[in-house]
């Protein structure tokens, strides 16, 4: 069979379809391989990639691929949401989470094993990486237009729900998931309600107002 020749503008195109189909070979390996270097090498063999071939497209190896499968499982729970028009902040969080979660257990034995890769210590920095992106997609959707420090604050929060929640969905089960995240959202609300009530600026302004007496002899 005769190869396609790889055009140069045509090169993000192939890359982009190689990266998926590697992927999809990777998870089909992943439950007996493990999420390994080994594991990338042979799914990169099996789509007849070359060892040059894998260190353009995966230089990084099984963390490349652990990126591509969060993000595939965002694309996944973005598509089953539908619209967000007509539920509530909470309804819309909640409805989130869920979504996300069972995108990747689609995937479930081939996810375990990437959450276990992502829980090494030496990979902690991809891990919450990914897990703020999938905040950041999930806030998007549910209609967040913050730009202020409440833009970071939420996905912030929203990551703190995801890790162990995607954690738990994985390992001890649906119902278990579900209960977490609904006690969480419950936690997150009772605090939003209470810090609406406060004025968190009211020391700096008095400090300001303060310095700007001394400063100008006014009292």
């Amino acid at each position: 069979m005769t190869e396609t020749p790889h055009l140069p503008n045509a090169e993000p195109d192939w890359a982009d379809a190689r990266e998926q189909a590697v992927l999809g070979t990777a998870l089909k390996l992943a439950p007996r391989l493990g999420w390994n270097a080994r594991m990338v090498r042979e799914a990169c063999a099996a789509e007849g990639l070359s060892e040059g071939d894998q260190e353009l497209l995966l230089p990084n190896g099984p963390r490349d691929l652990a990126a591509l499968l969060s993000r595939r499982h965002d694309a996944r729970a973005l598509e089953a949401l539908g619209s967000a028009e007509g539920l509530k902040i909470r309804e819309r969080i909640a409805r989130a989470v869920s979504a996300r979660m069972e995108a990747g257990a689609v995937d479930l034995e081939a996810t375990r094993k990437c959450a276990g890769f992502l829980a090494l210590p030496t990979n902690a920095d991809l891990g919450l990486s990914l897990a703020w992106e999938s905040a950041d997609h999930l806030w998007r959707w549910a209609g967040d237009t913050a730009t202020d420090w409440n833009h970071y604050s939420k996905r912030t929060i929203l990551s703190g729900i995801l890790i162990p929640a995607l954690t738990m969905r994985w390992f001890e089960g649906r119902d278990a998931a579900e209960a977490f995240v609904s006690r969480r959202i419950d936690n997150v609300m009772a605090f939003e309600k209470w810090k609406a009530g406060k004025d968190f600026d009211a020391p700096l302004r008095r400090a300001t107002e303060m310095l700007s007496r001394l400063r100008y002899g006014t009292r």
